[in-house]
């Protein structure tokens, strides 16, 4: 089996939250306790994905690169990539050529926050397919703002449409992409749609037209923010409040998630508990390092 390597894609100009983004990347803001940027890498590592792309602007690169280093101090290892220009998700794949090599790639979008009690085993069942292309979708009140996605009874795409006037389905396309090596080429050869971005849907609509595009529904008991919008931002941060609040469980706690894969020894997670010892983070960290058995549920 390939290994799967994973992209966050950190870049774009945020105009959707200006004058906030004026000076600083979106995906760097807080989202209640923590910097936007930890949700989506939560989310690979749940995958058990721990060599990471992050790919932003040459404005804000170098702020990820010190927020998080080289990746070692959580068994992982992070490469940076930088996106001159905002020309579309796709991009992405082109950027990160050299960083994906001959292995299979995940992205995800560094706005994305998605929460559920079985995600890691929805993630996990992801990275394992071999051929072809995975993608998530969630059910909105307004399809009409997203792009759509239509399954048949197998879970097979069958279309999408990027903003439809009259949609097919609910099922908004969120930004969780899994997809085998041949996405490098495939986004080589699509062409600037008429906005001039690179579209991951012209992607899809490849995979599925070969018959190789399957869908992940997020049905009920999961949670899914898209936090490029100020609504989005508070929505989020409310939401993380209230589950760590009432549970007591820190979601997206990227020093949790490193220790239970295994890819840090409990010195190190002690090491972070004392790093961050004026905070609640830190009392969390403490109390996961000093109990031999926890419902991890992230």
């Amino acid at each position: 089996m390939k290994k799967r390597k994973g992209i966050i894609l950190a870049g774009g100009n945020a105009t959707r939250l200006y004058p906030i983004t004026l000076t600083i990347s979106k995906q760097l803001l807080p989202v209640f306790d923590k910097p936007m940027i930890y949700y989506p890498l939560a989310t690979l590592m749940q995958a058990e994905i721990n060599e990471i792309l992050i790919v932003s602007t040459p404005k804000h690169i170098a702020m990820f690169r010190e927020l998080l280093g080289d990746g070692s101090k959580f068994g992982m290892r992070f490469e940076y990539a930088i996106q001159e220009k905002p020309i579309g998700l796709a991009d992405a794949f082109c950027v990160g050529e050299k960083f994906i090599g001959n292995d299979d790639v995940a992205l995800i979008l560094g706005d994305n926050l998605i929460y559920g009690s079985n995600l890691k085993e929805l993630l996990k069942n992801a990275t394992k397919l071999e051929e072809g292309a995975t993608i998530f979708g969630y059910q909105v009140a307004n399809p009409t703002s997203y792009g759509v996605v239509e399954i048949d009874n197998k879970c097979n795409a069958i279309s999408i449409e990027e903003k439809p006037v009259i949609p097919k389905s609910d099922m908004a396309v969120i930004g969780l992409y899994f997809y085998d090596n041949d996405v490098i080429k495939i986004a080589k050869g699509i062409t600037p749609s008429a906005r001039g971005e690179l579209e991951i849907t012209d992607i899809n609509k490849k995979y599925m037209e070969n018959g190789k595009l399957k869908v992940v529904p997020l049905e009920r008991g999961y949670a899914w923010f898209d936090m490029g919008t100020p609504e989005g931002l508070l929505d989020a941060s409310d939401y993380v409040k209230a589950i760590e609040t009432r549970q007591g469980l820190q979601i997206a706690c990227i020093e949790e998630i490193a220790y239970k894969n295994k890819w840090i020894e409990r010195s190190k997670l002690l090491e972070f508990a004392k790093e961050y010892s004026k905070t609640n983070y830190g009392n969390y960290l403490l109390k996961i390092a000093n109990e031999t058995k926890i419902n991890y549920s992230w």
